[in-house]
């Protein structure tokens, strides 16, 4: 799958077998319901098997006997399959068992057949997901970017964000050419839903820092929906905001970049050069070029950089 990595672990996935029953119908799927009018919101978790803040989030706040003001919340671990296959002595190779279940949100892939376990499990989870109103899914990166919040091209999920008044950069993005994205369903294309979903990237996959952005995010979303007491979060009007022009995708093995990029580094120079993909040379497209998640070890159809440029230029 992925090649290991030579980050150090310094967090541990929670034990999360005693949510195993949920209350929702679905395994791993909590419905917490205040029985009082609000939204319908959802904290995803484990989308990506190993990327353990949102499972140890989810864990913490299921644990907590929590229970919102108003309106409905689902906790959700996603691929638990894959989540419990992690080895600290190799955190990548359980990023998904069969595919990554962040591209299988297709409509037509999801009302197919069931030809890997991620599809299985999205169909599982499929009819929660369109009952969500408010979506933050939590996810991490494998290289020590700051942390992210992705909008993808919904300008309601742009001010969603900025309404959680942190200091985050919000990338507006399209997806990925590979399959769309849980954030990218139907429910959350303003064009076919009311829903409005954020994806947060907290940091690098395995430093304490992660978990502690994926605290303050989660507060900050159930304070600004009114389900967990406290002063509503104050909007950042001078958040950054990229919008994505460009994805790199990988065509040959072996992709490397020239100098040990983490994210969000702002390229001077149209054409300076960032990677080698085999014979090929990737360079800026642009002047003050943000590089947006550069992946190492990424495989040949997997996305290895995007390109970004403020907002409005």
């Amino acid at each position: 799958m992925q090649s290991a990595s030579s980050f150090q672990v310094d967090i541990s996935p929670p034990k999360i077998d005693g949510f195993a029953d949920g209350t929702a119908g679905i395994p791993y799927i909590h419905l917490l319901d205040s029985g009082r009018p609000g939204p319908t919101a959802m904290i995803s978790a484990v989308v990506h098997g190993n990327e353990l803040c949102g499972a140890i989030v989810a864990a913490e706040l299921l644990s907590s006997g929590f229970h919102p003001a108003c309106g409905r919340l689902f906790v959700a671990f996603m691929n638990v399959a894959a989540f419990k296959s992690f080895d600290p002595d190799h955190p990548d190779q359980s990023r998904y068992q069969d595919e990554d279940f962040n591209r299988v949100w297709d409509t037509d892939r999801l009302d197919g057949p069931a030809t890997t376990r991620e599809v299985r499990r999205a169909q599982e989870v499929r009819p929660i997901v369109e009952q969500v109103d408010y979506l933050l899914d939590l996810h991490s990166t494998s290289s020590f970017s700051p942390p992210m919040m992705l909008s993808g091209l919904d300008s309601r999920a742009v001010e969603f964000a900025r309404a959680l008044g942190t200091d985050h950069a919000i990338i507006c993005d399209a997806g990925h050419k590979a399959g769309r994205r849980m954030r990218d369903f139907d429910r959350f294309r303003p064009e076919t839903g009311a829903g409005i979903s954020l994806l947060v990237e907290c940091g690098q996959h395995w430093q304490t820092g992660t978990v502690t952005v994926a605290r303050d995010v989660t507060d900050r979303f159930l304070r600004l929906l009114d389900m967990r007491d406290g002063p509503t979060p104050t909007a950042n009007p001078d958040q950054t905001v990229l919008t994505v022009t460009d994805a790199v995708t990988v065509m040959h093995s072996g992709l490397r970049f020239v100098e040990s990029f983490n994210g969000l580094e702002c390229i001077p120079k149209k054409g300076t050069p960032i990677a080698l993909d085999g014979p090929n040379t990737i360079e800026t497209p642009y002047d003050n070029c943000y590089l947006v998640m550069p992946t190492r070890h990424a495989l040949p159809g997997q996305t290895a950089v995007r390109f970004a440029r403020k907002a409005g230029i």
